[in-house]
């Protein structure tokens, strides 16, 4: 069973048991606008909690991407690479940014689910 919980920065990871895809949400893709380009980390990249993983440029303005949780990058998602619109398009769904091999799921304890971040961006 996929556990969905969610950043105050808008990220958004999809929880598969030790590992964790993550992508931004939907309220962020729409305050970013169109989105024209994502750089992600490399596979085997160890990120800790909080550090800037990924990039995202809209017509708008850059912004990082944050992660959520501390681990080992196991797989990125070539198919936004080539098509950075998908964030427009399926934020929460095709769009996935990484997966991360969790390091600490205790560090999960500080994440919102979806009523608290709905609440959150209202």
């Amino acid at each position: 069973m996929t556990t969905t919980l969610y950043t105050s920065d808008h990220e958004w990871l999809a929880i598969d048991g030790d590992v964790a895809t993550v992508g931004i949400t939907d309220y962020a893709q729409q305050q970013l606008g169109d989105v024209v380009f994502v750089e992600l980390p490399k596979v085997g990249r160890a990120l800790k909690k909080a550090e800037a993983a990924a990039v995202v440029e809209s017509v708008k303005a850059a912004s990082d991407v944050y992660a959520p949780i501390s681990g080992e990058v196991l797989e990125t998602n070539a198919e936004l690479v080539a098509e950075p619109a998908l964030v427009n398009s399926d934020a929460q769904g095709k769009a996935w940014f990484f997966k991360i091999k969790m390091a600490d799921r205790s560090e999960l304890g500080g994440l919102m689910d979806e009523a608290a971040y709905n609440a959150h961006t209202a």
